[in-house]
């Protein structure tokens, strides 16, 4: 059973991509809910992602070598629980959440419009740690737009924010 490290800040990466679906290939953006991550160079500038490799966003990132990272309000909580339960194989996660997408500036990738702020990537390394891979993507583009309070999981359906 994974153990609880206290509030980690979370998520909401995009990214695009075909996936086969039945025989038959289909572009489609996902979204998929992530508290581990973490800033690893300031020059270049690079972030780390980490995914389980059973995930479609794992698929897409690997195929599409770009992702963004869209940083979240706390009133975005129910759609992160959402995208988390999910698989973008089989749902539409921007329709059935009701998140807005708007294309990146430097990557053909989503950005999730209701975000903070986000960060484009282009992926520069990627490293297997057992059931997960690092994705290390190089920020080509990053934008802020709200200082409002992000959301942060403590663990299962429980999230809080900064005070």
């Amino acid at each position: 059973m994974p153990k609880v490290y206290g509030p980690r800040q979370t998520i909401l990466v995009t990214s695009r991509g075909e996936i086969n679906l039945m025989g038959k290939k289909k572009e489609i953006d996902d979204i998929i809910t992530l508290d581990w991550h973490m800033p690893t160079s300031f020059e270049p500038f690079l972030y780390a992602i980490s995914i389980a490799k059973s995930r479609t966003s794992y698929q897409l990132i690997r195929q599409s070598r770009c992702f963004v990272v869209n940083f979240v309000p706390y009133d975005l909580k129910k759609e992160a629980l959402f995208c988390g339960r999910h698989s973008g194989m089989h749902v539409d996660k921007f329709k059935d959440t009701g998140l807005r997408k708007v294309d990146a500036k430097h990557i053909e990738c989503p950005v999730i419009e209701q975000s903070c702020g986000h960060l484009e990537c282009h992926l520069e390394a990627e490293y297997e740690t057992g059931d997960h891979v690092i994705f290390i993507g190089r920020v080509s583009n990053s934008e802020m737009r709200s200082e409002i309070k992000r959301l942060y999981h403590i663990g299962e359906d429980e999230f809080t924010t900064t005070r």
